[in-house]
This record gives structure tokens, sequence and C-alpha cells, in this order.
């Protein structure tokens, strides 16, 4: 029973640091690759280096995408585009009163 008590404090940190670190970094990845596969011709995006353009051309067999942005065309990976900061852009303004 001791073995037990004593082990008892290393099951806790291993179940803490499942739940607090590792669950949601694994559901923050699904939701990246949902999104990256997502994308389509037209949409309008922001990449991790906060270039904000539209997708011009979506390759599907080296995972790349082409951005078209104010200066040009810029080929991508598709893991580059940012979730979160596409998800601000394309979301309704909302009204101040």
């Amino acid at each position: 029973m001791d073995q037990v008590i004593a082990f008892a404090p290393y099951i806790a940190i291993a179940a803490v640091f499942y739940f607090l670190i590792i669950r949601p970094q694994s559901k923050r990845r699904k939701e990246e690759k949902q999104f990256a596969e997502s994308l389509k011709v037209g949409d309008r995006v922001i990449t991790t280096s906060g270039i904000h353009g539209k997708v011009n051309q979506i390759n599907g067999d080296k995972g790349t995408v082409m951005i078209e942005t104010g200066a040009g065309k810029m080929l991508f990976e598709r893991s580059s585009v940012s979730v979160e900061l596409t998800k601000k852009l394309n979301a309704p303004a909302e009204v101040k009163k």
C-alpha cells in the first residue's frame, strides 16, 4: 500500500501534464490540419509570417498554396497559413454602439 501512495504523485503529475499540454495541442493540430485541407481558391488568408493575400492556386501533391498579394504571387506551404489570424480576418465585423 505504501508503494501505491508513494507512486500517486507521479501519476497525478502525468495526468495534469496530459490534460493541460498534450490534449489541447493535439486538438489544435487536428483543427489546423482540417483547416489546411479545407482551403480553396479565392479564400482570403494570412500566413504565420503576417502576409495577407488571396489563395490563387493549390497544389495538393506538394502541399503548397500560391497566394496572391499586393506585391505579386508567392508560394507557401499549406501549414504556413495561420488558422487563428485567418479566422479573425474572415470574421464578421462587430458593430460598436
